[in-house]
């Protein structure tokens, strides 16, 4: 679905989607440091709206721009506020939201940004599963990626930055092309690392593993998942693994505020478990969306909710 709404928050104001526009010579258009997020508003089952950990995805945003050296002229709670009056100016009661800081037109034009002015803004649009309603269900086919995940001292990895994805664009195109729906990349020592925009779990004999936060983005519906698997009695551990690790695993499944839970059916044309959504990711899964639509009251607190 192509992204689109009435108003983006652009600088302090609502403007028209066709009207928030910047210019050629924006500075992170050509060296590609600013940072973003993206963010889930869901429907509520008792009524209403809520966004989902929308603390935990602002706070990450302002930790992206302090390791840039990014100054966003807003505090986190008027970046907050200005995120629901987006999707309350929208009429948008689910949805993506994006907000982005970044680097605009000044007197420099080298590398150094000097004193360019730091420009931010929010967009909000209807988006569905990332990779699929049905990959929700079947599963998705990947392959493991030519490119490597960034080495922790060359890009750095903790932060959600524009340029770090010229890596991922790169793998999605791999996958693409070849006939798999994601990409599957390792890290500089060879262990599995993340999709392109997506954390990683396997399942072996009942035991959930996912890589650690050695060179991986810090997942907040990672750390969601986490959360439910334990609370759901499995046994949750952070530990490198192989490829062929994941080869031969029971389930492996992607999680990520786009992709939510979706299941990994097949690796490099190795049918992982049934070749289907296995019983663990169903299980997680299904918490999960019961949590995003508030019929879980034990984690309301991941809910920040609006009326329309």
């Amino acid at each position: 679905m192509s992204p689109k709404s009435e108003l983006i928050w652009f600088d302090g104001a609502l403007v028209p989607w066709e009207k928030a526009q910047v210019h050629v010579m924006t500075h992170t258009l050509h060296y590609g440091v600013g940072v973003f997020e993206g963010i889930r508003a869901y429907k509520r089952a008792g009524g209403g709206s809520a966004v989902f950990r929308l603390a935990e995805h602002v706070h990450r945003l302002f930790d992206s721009a302090k390791i840039v050296e990014i100054k966003i002229p807003y505090t986190e709670a008027q970046v907050t506020e200005a995120i629901l009056q987006t999707l309350k100016a929208n009429k948008m009661a689910e949805g993506y939201i994006r907000p982005i800081a970044f680097i605009g037109t000044g007197q420099s034009m080298g590398v150094f940004p000097g004193k360019n002015p730091i420009h931010t803004a929010i967009c909000v649009w209807p988006w569905g599963a990332y990779l699929g309603d049905e990959a929700l269900e079947k599963g998705i086919r990947i392959r493991t990626s030519s490119f490597t995940r960034h080495h922790v001292n060359v890009m750095m990895t903790k932060a959600k930055v524009c340029g770090n994805y010229v890596n991922s664009v790169l793998a999605k195109n791999e996958a693409l092309a070849d006939g798999y729906d994601e990409g599957l990349l390792l890290d500089t020592e060879g262990y599995v690392s993340e999709g392109s925009g997506e954390n990683i779990f396997m399942v072996v004999d009942g035991v959930i593993k996912t890589p650690p936060l050695t060179s991986i983005l810090s997942g907040i519906t990672r750390d969601c998942v986490i959360t439910l698997a334990r609370d759901l009695g499995y046994e949750v551990r952070e530990s490198r693994f192989t490829r062929d690790e994941l080869y031969t695993a029971d389930e492996a499944f992607f999680t990520g505020t786009a992709a939510e839970i979706t299941p990994i059916r097949e690796l490099d044309r190795r049918v992982i478990g049934q070749g289907k959504a296995g019983p663990v990711a169903k299980a997680i899964q299904k918490e999960f969306f019961k949590v995003v639509k508030g019929e879980n009251t034990k984690y309301a607190s991941w809910l920040s909710g609006y009326e329309l």
